[in-house]
């Protein structure tokens, strides 16, 4: 299920990283799933443990019922059978705890890679409407909280019934009343941590609206920190930032407050039960009925039969935090593909033939109060054609450059290339087909060679230098210490809007789509980078399908035919020659 844009909260938290209910029980029933069967080493580390516990507890009752009663024999073997298991227990502790964090650091990895593939392969669609800061929360933050669901909660779940199951076996057998004590008591705990967990949910949801609230506040300041400075409103904002810490604070608190009574509950449970078997042994101590060994094995027996259910009280919170962050997370789950028609799935079929675009009766509204956009547009762009979007600002030029690279989707008609539906094609079809060119291209971190070699993954240093070359990146490039190989983007060479604006064209080059979408390329460029930059693109558009959408009076020049955009609609007229 894609994240829906939608109005978020005053805090800024977006309610779509919350997500429904029923998509998130849904997500997390499957990924309980997969952990329940990655959780079965832990499992059985675990009931080693305990079982290697019922001997610690046997070993300490023949030792200490022979110190009452003065019997003789030696009590070498079992001080060193009790030494021996204790290591041994040890061991399974030490062990379980290390596949513990393997299967929980493999969740997480796995929980990540997924949630990253599905927003790259969904795009910049699932960005829409949504703060940078609520993503990276659930990305980072939602995805660490799951650690404790594989790691520790599911594992801990199967041991509340199989390790207490296991001691209760070994109660019955030395005296059956004990057993329906011990019983009694263990079927209080999951009531009570009902009970408790039914406020603990709410306040886990609470505290990660407010965790959102203050990563997203934080995030978004910091991206805007000279606008702020600039504007007189730092101190404004800090204390913003500060009252949003508070509440997270106050409501971590209250999540702690609310979880702590579950143990509460399972110290009842406890004390209650040790109280009882006292109370029955000393009675029966004093009449003879029982075997001092037998009321010190099932005592300690108590003590091993809650400590499954106190781990089980300790991790019931990850429990909760899981439920909470797999309702966001549920909601950035890309949707499944739908089948291909093979025309235009298959790239050298569409490199041969070009790509032909069709909007038909076409109407898109971004917001309902300003009106559609977009009304009944009707065009069509044969291949290896070229198309200028004019217009005035909001006349829907950026509109139908997005509806093109998938980033929308049409309300009303449909838009085709090569006769396929576009929301039939998957974005890995629709991308490889796809050269983009915008106002301001993103310059990542690396050098040069690296960031053309964005557009096209695998390009040769040969395919690389080519491209450059097109792009005429040489006249900058030549210039810095290490030609292509310079660092630029953070820790490297600051470029300019027209060097950077070079790189993206020689992405375009070593892409080599034929589908070629140009928003406002030479926007913010002086009149002779401006003619320098069009130049490299008209070469760039030779033998492709091209659709400009620019206010510039120079890209006017570039070879096409126009379409007019007004009121939502288009009318074709004369080209340039």
């Amino acid at each position: 299920m894609a994240l829906a844009a939608g109005p978020r909260d005053q805090g800024g938290a977006s309610p779509a990283l919350s997500g429904p209910d029923a998509g998130g029980r849904a997500w997390l029933a499957v990924q309980t799933a997969a952990g329940r069967r990655a959780a079965w080493p832990i499992v059985g580390l675990g009931l080693a443990g305990v079982a290697a516990g019922i001997g610690q507890a046997w070993c300490v009752s023949v030792l200490l019922a022979r110190l009452l009663t003065g019997a003789g024999g030696d009590p070498l073997p079992w001080a060193a059978s009790f030494a021996a298991l204790a290591l041994l227990r040890a061991a399974f502790g030490v062990l379980a705890d290390e596949a513990a964090f393997s299967t929980g650091a493999a969740a997480r990895r796995r929980l990540r890679s997924g949630l990253l593939s599905d927003l790259l392969a969904t795009g910049p669609r699932v960005l829409r409407g949504q703060q940078p800061g609520a993503l990276a929360a659930a990305a980072v933050d939602r995805v660490e909280t799951m650690d404790g669901l594989f790691a520790r909660w599911l594992p801990a779940a199967t041991l509340a019934y199989a390790g207490p199951a296991l001691v209760l076996a070994a109660a019955v057998i030395v005296d059956p009343v004990a057993g329906l004590v011990l019983l009694g008591a263990g079927l209080l705990v999951p009531v009570g941590m009902a009970l408790a967990g039914l406020g603990a949910a709410a306040a886990s949801q609470r505290q990660f609206v407010a965790m959102d609230r203050l990563q997203s506040r934080f995030l978004d300041r910091v991206r805007g920190i000279s606008t702020l400075v600039l504007a007189g409103r730092a101190e404004d904002e800090a204390q913003r930032l500060q009252a949003a810490a508070d509440e997270l604070a106050s409501r971590t608190m209250r999540v702690l407050r609310v979880a702590f009574l579950s143990s509460v509950v399972l110290d009842l449970a406890a004390a209650g039960a040790l109280v009882l078997l006292a109370g029955r042994y000393a009675a029966t101590w004093q009449g003879g009925g029982l075997h001092e060994r037998t009321a010190v094995f099932v005592l300690l027996l108590a003590i091993e039969f809650f400590a499954p259910l106190r781990v089980f009280a300790a991790v019931y919170q990850d429990r909760l935090q899981a439920g909470t962050a797999a309702a966001g997370l549920a909601g950035l789950a890309a949707p499944p593909h739908p089948v291909v028609p093979a025309a235009v799935a298959a790239p050298r079929t569409v490199a041969a033939h070009g790509v032909s675009i069709a909007f038909e009766d076409v109407s898109y509204t971004w917001d309902l109060a300003r009106g559609p956009v977009l009304h009944d547009l009707t065009f069509r762009v044969p291949a290896g054609e070229t198309v200028v979007l004019i217009g005035p600002s909001g006349s829907g030029k950026s509109t139908i450059l997005e509806l093109l690279l998938g980033f929308a989707q049409p309300d009303a008609g449909r838009i085709t290339i090569n006769g396929a539906d576009i929301v039939s094609i998957v974005p890995a079809a629709l991308t490889r087909m796809t050269a983009w060119i915008g106002q301001n291209p993103v310059i990542f971190a690396g050098t040069i060679r690296d960031n053309i070699r964005f557009g096209q993954d695998g390009a040769t240093d040969a395919e690389v230098e080519a491209a450059a070359r097109a792009a005429r990146v040489g006249r900058f490039s030549d210039l810095l210490p290490q030609g292509l190989d310079t660092p630029v983007g953070e820790g490297g060479y600051g470029l300019s809007g027209g060097q950077a604006q070079r790189v993206a064209i020689a992405r375009a080059f070593v892409r080599n789509a034929p589908l070629l979408l140009l928003d406002e390329p030479t926007a913010h460029l002086d009149p002779a980078t401006e003619a320098d930059v069009l130049d490299s693109l008209r070469r760039l558009a030779l033998g492709r399908t091209v659709i400009l959408a620019s206010h510039s009076a120079a890209a006017h020049a570039f070879a096409g035919r126009r379409l007019m955009l007004s009121g939502g609609q288009a009318r074709m007229v004369r080209g340039a020659a």
